[in-house]
Parts: structure tokens; C-alpha cells; sequence
């Protein structure tokens, strides 16, 4: 299936690699939705259809993704001319004080570009930007409005995932990324999960399973298997990949580097795929991707 566009934000864990095996084991759909959106990397990759919603708790990622949409020259003017420093950094971290949606999109945005990772949880948000590996500012503003193009009629909101729910179209396909069961969230995100959360999204994705399909990933853990066997399948995917790091990035402290190990090394994603449908899929369950692509 053949690539669309890349997500606007760099975003911890998010599905950026493996986006061509996961759209694979995507059905024919007319309504699609995501409530835990992120970086939104599977919408930005597959083809609109008639009805799209994307969902996230965080409110000051979804206020960005609302200015996008809605305002994106005015986006671009605030970003223009902005150059990737460690100053700049700083300053947008610490001293930026936004007045309006406006200027809060723009904080975020330019954070987003320039951090380590594109975490946004301010005890983690670190200088990250390379020249070879980030996107560079002067392209930014291009990059906002392929995102606003593709964001136009779609519905965006920062509610509790059960509030998605209760409130879906019929015949809705999900594509449902929630943080991991076993790693350890609080260093990156700003909302995390803990086990009842877990618990509680199992439970509503039960009580609405006969009203809609979804593609649920998950880390390969015992605990996710035995909460989810009641589904139909669940499907082991994994795929490989190296890490490039930047010169910056090589300096960053221990706390920092739990999200990789040695330059070039070879890493594999492991996770569980699990569906209440059954679709027809390719036999090939491996992907090799680069990560040091520009972003």
C-alpha cells in the first residue's frame, strides 16, 4: 500500500515505522477514527474517507493540530524566520509567554520540532534538533499547510477516550494506539496510563465491539494477551530498524538515552496487533526502515 504524507510532529512512540504494516491490516472503511491520535502518523498515511475524527487528551497537541487546520498562515507568519538554537529552545521552553491559541500553537510547534524525540513533557524536553536528521525551519511552513490541507473536515477534540466512544458513528473503523502496558510513560508524556486505564479501555472496547471494528496495538506483554482473548486475533508484528543520532544527541545525559542505545545499532519492534475483524493480509510480518530520514 503506498505511503501518504508524514505526520507534522515528531512524537514519541508514535506508528511513523511502521505504518506500511499496520495499514495492511486495515479494512475498507468509510468512518475512521483514533483516540489516542499522538502524532496521528496511520491518518496521515492512509487515504481520507467520508468521516475522520482524531482524538487526544492532550489538550496543547490538539490546540496545535486545531491552528493548523484553521489557521495556518497565521501559524507560518509566527514561525517565520524562527532558526533551530539551542537559544531559541531555551526560550520557548522557559520564557515564551503565550496569550492566545495562536501563540501557544506556535510554542508547541516550534518545542515539538527542536526537542529530543519530539517529547513535550517539560522535565523531558530537551534540545534534540540535527541538521542532517530534523526538518529545518524554512520548511516548516510547507509542512504546515500539507497538514492543514489534509486536516480540513476533520474532527479534532482532547476528550477521555470513553467519551469517543459514546459518541461514534455506525459501521466506524478505529485505529486504537494507546501507551504501552509495561514501559514507563511519565518521562515522555504529560498524560500517561496507569493499569486501571488499561483495564478500562479493555473494557469499553468490549462493550462496543459488536458496533465497531478496531485495529488495537499494544506491546507484546502476557498481561495484554490475556486482557484481550476475548477478540478475535491477535497477531505477533514486529519489524527492524537502526537508530542515526545527531552530534547533540550523542551528549545527551542517561536519563535521555533509555530511548536508544549505540549509533547504528539494530533494534526490532515487537507488538501485538489485535482486531475484532478478520481481513485477509500479507504473509510478509517484517519491515526494515531507517530512522535517520529526515523528519
Amino acid at each position: 500500500m503506498t505511503i501518504g504524507m508524514h505526520s507534522p510532529f515528531r512524537y514519541p512512540g508514535g506508528k511513523f515505522y511502521a505504518r506500511k504494516l499496520i495499514l495492511e491490516h486495515i479494512p475498507e472503511h468509510e468512518n475512521y477514527v483514533e483516540p489516542f491520535a499522538g502524532g496521528a502518523s496511520i491518518f496521515f498515511a492512509k487515504d481520507k474517507v467520508k468521516y475522520n475524527w482524531l482524538n487526544d487528551i492532550d489538550e496543547e497537541l490538539i490546540n496545535c493540530f486545531l491552528m493548523i487546520r484553521d489557521y495556518p498562515e497565521e501559524l507560518i507568519e509566527k514561525l517565520q524566520g524562527e532558526k533551530a538554537t539551542k537559544e531559541r529552545h531555551y526560550f520557548y521552553k522557559h520564557d515564551y509567554s503565550a496569550q492566545n491559541d495562536l501563540e501557544r500553537a506556535t510554542r508547541w510547534y516550534y518545542l515539538n520540532r527542536t526537542s529530543y524525540s519530539g517529547i513535550m513533557k517539560a522535565e523531558s524536553c530537551y534540545w534534540g534538533y540535527g541538521e542532517k536528521y530534523s526538518m529545518r525551519p524554512e520548511n516548516w511552513g510547507r509542512n504546515i499547510l500539507r497538514t492543514s490541507e489534509k486536516l480540513q473536515g476533520v474532527k479534532l477534540t482532547h476528550l477521555d477516550f470513553e467519551k469517543v466512544f459514546e459518541n461514534l458513528p455506525k459501521n466506524t473503523f478505529l485505529f486504537v494506539d494507546p501507551p504501552y502496558f509495561s514501559a514507563r510513560q511519565d518521562n515522555f508524556y504529560t498524560h500517561f496510563f496507569c493499569q486501571e486505564d488499561h483495564i478500562r479501555l479493555c473494557q469499553t472496547l468490549k462493550k462496543y465491539s459488536d458496533q465497531v471494528r478496531f485495529l488495537l496495538t499494544y506491546d507484546n506483554v502476557p498481561e495484554i494477551r490475556g486482557l484481550y482473548q476475548w477478540t478475535d486475533n491477535i497477531y505477533d508484528r514486529e519489524w527492524n530498524y537502526t537508530i542515526g543520532r545527531t552530534d547533540d544527541q550523542k551528549k545527551i545525559t542517561r536519563a535521555k538515552s533509555r530511548l536508544e542505545n549505540n549509533k547504528g545499532s539494530r533494534y526490532k519492534g515487537k507488538e501485538v496487533f489485535i482486531t475484532n475483524y478478520s481481513h485477509k493480509i500479507t504473509e510478509k510480518n517484517v519491515e526494515f526502515v531507517q530512522l535517520c530520514l529526515p523528519l
